[in-house]
């Protein structure tokens, strides 16, 4: 047992790390809910660039919706540990930061590395998507999508139909009309160019993911590098509760 006088001096010292990891707490909490609105907007509003590189709904909106309920859970995990000053909990929720940290490291760097590797994946999805262009599948409704929300038509221009079935015996799609397109003028390039827009939409996907893509990443490698000062925080207060034998009351 350690001496009155030496308790004395170590509980301001301890409570300053209470407090200082139980604001800590309530700002990773907040991250995570950061994570969870993230994730719905991912969802929500970037499903058809997703969705053109696989046949499936991607899951990396249900990765961000499900570390964000995660981290919403240990935030308050973090507070229960701190008020109760228990340090195997303390230990464990640093655990939990480490993890996390290396988590979001490895994603950040991964994305960042390969970045160039999915700009050309998504290049080659769209172009096969384009060219199975039907109307009624899931790619077809994602390339419709796109060249309505974007003001677009085609991969690189709207010549780009010329050489797909669909313009065969349809014409470039409606979806690539200003405002209304006669069914002749769809049929002939040169009508058409006065009627459709006439930019391509790979250059400007690609402009849009790399923006919100940089934006995602940003905020992963600030809430990344964020938890090492959790993680420093929990240890060193779960020290002190053990070296001093401290009880919170």
């Amino acid at each position: 047992m350690s001496p009155p006088t030496r308790r004395l001096q170590t509980k301001p010292v301890i409570t300053c790390l209470k407090t200082f990891l139980i604001s800590y707490s309530l700002i990773f909490w907040f991250t995570g809910v950061i994570l969870l609105a993230v994730g719905v907007w991912g969802k929500v509003s970037l499903e058809a660039y997703f969705s053109l590189v696989s046949d499936e709904s991607t899951n990396a909106p249900y990765v961000l919706i499900g570390t964000g309920a995660i981290i919403v859970i240990f935030g308050l995990f973090g507070c229960f540990a701190t008020c109760r000053g228990s340090p195997w909990m303390l230990k464990l929720y640093a655990m939990f930061l480490t993890l996390v940290f290396l988590a979001e490291l490895v994603a950040g760097v991964s994305g960042f590395i390969f970045r160039h590797e999915i700009k050309a994946k998504i290049g080659v999805a769209y172009e096969n998507a384009v060219l199975s262009y039907n109307q009624t599948d899931s790619k077809s409704e994602a390339v419709d999508n796109l060249q309505r929300k974007l003001h677009c038509c085609g991969v690189k221009d709207y010549t780009d139909w010329n050489v797909t079935d669909y313009f065969r015996n349809n014409g470039i799609p409606m979806s690539c009309c200003k405002d209304k397109c006669s069914p002749e003028s769809l049929k002939d390039l040169n009508k058409a160019a006065a009627e459709v827009y006439t930019t391509g939409c790979f250059s400007l996907v690609t402009k849009v993911l790399e923006g919100n893509l940089g934006v995602v990443a940003g905020v992963s490698f600030g809430i990344a590098f964020f938890q090492v000062i959790g993680i420093f925080l929990a240890c060193c207060l779960s020290r002190y509760i053990t070296n001093n034998q401290y009880e919170m009351v």
